[in-house]
């Protein structure tokens, strides 16, 4: 098997890089990491490795696949012995339900919690519709930690997608001083101490590459 070839904007401040670079390491499989600047220059070179001409996106022989569900899925399908989906087909039909819920909603939190796992702002004030995103967090947390997480430390028991999909979510809580309690905090910190987190916030931390604005382009 060819190597992939995994496009990422930086680690500090790209969650959706993340998410492909956690799961990447959770794989398995054999992979190398391109990283890209955001300057106008580099971006007409991200048209080279992506059709949408956004990171992340990975190049797996003459293949280019983008957006960070769609890599989800691919490298599901490349290492099926492992369980990067539940094998239980209702945990599985969940965890895709939560993923999509990560993949396309929670506007507001994204909007004012930029991330930056570097950087750390106690008592972060969090308008109301940001609260809402929070406990709606919490929420589905809970309730896949209860019905399908019973035999891990994760929110449908062993470390998969849907917890690569809400990694930069527990980055983003630490950052903005979000408290938890009971299943949330023992979830976030599982979370941060997976070998497949660790290894992305290693990057994160001697990583250069520095916005001296506030983060206004995380979620590309």
């Amino acid at each position: 098997m060819s190597e992939i070839t995994l496009n990422i904007f930086d680690y500090n401040y790209s969650s959706w890089s993340m998410r492909a670079g956690v799961l990447l390491r959770l794989s398995g499989l054999p992979f190398r990491e391109r990283r890209f600047n955001l300057d106008d220059a580099t971006r007409m070179n991200i048209g080279r490795v992506s059709a949408s001409r956004l990171l992340p996106a990975i190049e797996h022989g003459d293949l280019q696949v983008w957006d960070s569900l769609a890599i989800a899925e691919y490298v599901a399908e490349l290492v099926p012995e492992r369980p990067l989906w539940p094998r239980d087909a209702q945990a599985r039909a969940v965890a895709r339900s939560a993923s999509a819920e990560m993949h396309s909603g929670f506007a507001a939190l994204r909007g004012s919690m930029t991330m930056n796992i570097r950087a750390h702002y106690p008592r972060f004030p969090r308008p109301l519709d940001v609260e809402r995103n929070v406990d709606r967090i919490k929420e589905l947390w809970t309730q896949l930690r209860q019905r399908f997480g019973t035999r891990g430390d994760f929110l449908c028991g062993e470390f998969g997608i849907v917890d690569a999909m809400f990694a930069p979510v527990v980055t983003r809580f630490r950052t903005y001083d979000v408290k938890l309690d009971g299943v949330c905090e023992a979830y976030a910190q599982a979370v941060l101490s997976h070998a497949a987190v660790k290894g992305w916030l290693a990057e994160a931390a001697k990583d250069t590459f520095h916005v001296p604005a506030y983060d206004y382009f995380v979620d590309l």
